[in-house]
């Protein structure tokens, strides 16, 4: 403010400086802008990418379904399906399972934890299933299931050539290998439901599903046999 005149007010120079930035501080770099979305865009080019790759180099491999009721199959579009390697049940007995590890059971303090006999995974354990295949693969018009032989926490090498790793995760209550559903086309979807239902009436173990593993473990899903017809997905 100026002394000789009250009412006129004088530019504070510093106050100036601290609202009005050089001109080079308000240029952002072009890669800046950029940079994000080109890793955005290789972050969902990489899933179809890996599908593709493991479609191509992968063995055909084929898995036992679980038997499902065929009224709650269908969620929307898309098929839900669970297979034997998804229960611990049915992994639990193999070499290599108590080598997973496990959720500790808390007891109280100064007790002595009974020692039990099932071994609980972590969940969120990643690991391997090693299927083997039928010696005849063929079964009544379908290909018969691999067997699961044994489990290991690293994906294993040098494996024979009738055997292949899958890699699965435990989620808390099931094992995963990321092909529990499936797009099913909507002329099919109705049909495929009436053949698993006709035939589970006979035959509880009546499909399987056809994938593709690669040498990673990951698994891509082909086809789906109910008897002796077969779906593509």
């Amino acid at each position: 403010m100026n002394a000789k005149n009250p009412d006129l007010l004088v530019e504070n120079p510093d106050r100036k400086s601290l609202f009005q930035l050089p001109p080079e501080a308000k240029r952002i770099p072009a890669w800046r802008l950029w940079a994000p979305l080109l890793l955005q865009i290789g972050l969902i080019a990489a899933v179809p990418a890996q599908a593709v790759y493991t479609f191509v180099t992968g063995k055909t491999v084929i898995l036992q379904t679980a038997p499902v009721d065929p009224y709650d199959l269908l969620r929307g579009y898309y098929q839900v399906l669970s297979y034997d390697i998804s229960q611990h049940n049915n992994l639990q007995k193999l070499p290599g399972w108590k080598d997973l590890p496990s959720n500790k059971i808390s007891c109280p303090s100064g007790t002595v934890c009974p020692e039990s006999k099932t071994h609980y995974v972590k969940t969120g354990t990643s690991f391997y299933v090693i299927l083997e295949s039928p010696k005849n693969p063929q079964n009544s018009g379908r290909p018969k299931a691999w067997k699961p032989v044994r489990v290991s926490l690293e994906n294993p090498h040098n494996l024979p050539e009738n055997q292949i790793a899958i890699q699965g995760r435990y989620n808390g209550w099931q094992m995963e290998y990321g092909l529990e559903t499936y797009y099913m086309p909507e002329h099919e979807r109705a049909k495929v439901n009436n053949d698993i239902g006709e035939a589970q009436r006979t035959q509880r173990q009546s499909f399987v599903v056809e994938v593709k593993v690669d040498n990673k473990g990951h698994a891509v899903p082909v086809s789906l046999w109910v008897r002796d017809r077969n779906y593509r997905f």
